[in-house]
């Protein structure tokens, strides 16, 4: 039976990346410094660490019967654009730290393959019609915020030790994943859960803020998709780093639109100051579509998925809240 190790088990992605490699026939041990928020982990071993100290990041990859033949590392102090530009210190500290730690123990101790989850946050800012934009173009480097930059360094250190112990190292860049049990408030949340929220608390006709003027574009990947696609490049020949996303591209007023139409609401909006981030990103998925991956939910699909759940995590708070 193989072995894995999910680092950041107790989040969003990681906590759905366990389910998937236990269906896959794998022992599963998941770390993070806290456990999944909406239900119980799948691993057959959970581990509370704290990754930034280079002690716990050993004990995160060593089992009974020896190291871990894989190790997936998704732990990250991140959220949605809110947090990452309030947050900057934090994420350059904390990510720094968990990604020096874990890859230096990884490397040292043996592990066969590593997978570093990377985000699209390492390109620059775009316009609307641009090319779309190679794994390669991302350097000369501008990204946006310092999230990316801190993504782009970890990318280079994972690449500079799979070169000199012989580790077969896998990155991916993420575009916006959403789903069922991610982050829904608080500040940390991506833009799915936060207006899927926004539209579960307003009335019919309401009108909801949103930041901007609507007309920034994203590209959002079902979690499932997502997941599917880790597992398929850690498995793969892809070397260097890869994007995972899906080639259909959205504004946030249309955001608003699809999810209001799955709640069966009219909707407003209004547009109030806050972080946008970039206008625009326009990617090429030609390296992960060569070993057969595509996404097969598009926002519509999942955001009938989605909004439900958090619709049903609104209405749970609001009892509690009422409750007492």
């Amino acid at each position: 039976m193989k072995t894995a190790v999910v680092c950041g088990a107790g989040g969003f992605i990681g906590s759905h990346l366990v389910k998937r490699l236990k269906a896959e026939g794998y022992w599963v041990r998941g770390v993070d410094i806290k456990r999944p928020e909406f239900s119980r982990s799948a691993a057959d071993e959970f581990k509370l660490l704290d990754l930034r100290l280079p002690k716990n990041c050993v004990k995160a990859i060593s089992l009974q019967q020896g190291i871990a033949d894989e190790v997936y590392q998704l732990a990250a102090d991140m959220g949605g654009m809110g947090f990452i530009h309030s947050a900057e210190c934090e994420i350059m500290h904390n990510s720094v730290l968990i990604n020096v730690h874990m890859t230096q123990a990884a490397a040292t101790l043996g592990v066969k393959r590593y997978f570093y989850s990377s985000s699209v946050c390492v390109y620059r800012d775009m316009k609307h019609g641009e090319p779309e934009m190679t794994e390669a173009q991302a350097v000369p480097a501008n990204p946006d915020n310092e999230y990316g930059w801190e993504k782009l360094y970890s990318e280079r250190m994972a690449l500079a030790y799979s070169r000199k112990f012989g580790m077969t190292v896998r990155i991916a860049r993420f575009q916006n994943c959403y789903g069922p049990e991610g982050t829904w408030r608080g500040g940390r949340e991506k833009a799915p859960a936060a207006i899927s929220r926004k539209v579960a608390e307003a009335a019919h006709g309401d009108t909801i803020d949103i930041w901007g003027d609507g007309s920034a574009v994203r590209s959002y990947t079902y979690v499932d998709d997502m997941v599917d696609g880790i597992f398929r490049l850690m498995h793969s020949d892809l070397e260097g780093a890869v994007n995972i996303g899906c080639p259909h591209y959205y504004t946030v007023k249309e955001l608003v639109d699809i999810t209001a139409a799955v709640a069966g609401k009219t909707i407003q909006t209004r547009t109030v100051p806050g972080p946008v981030g970039v206008q625009s990103r326009n990617f090429s998925n030609e390296r992960i579509y060569s070993i057969g991956w595509t996404s097969r939910f598009d926002l519509k699909d999942g955001m009938a998925l989605t909004y439900p759940w958090v619709k049903k995590q609104v209405k749970k708070a609001a009892a509690k809240a009422k409750a007492g």
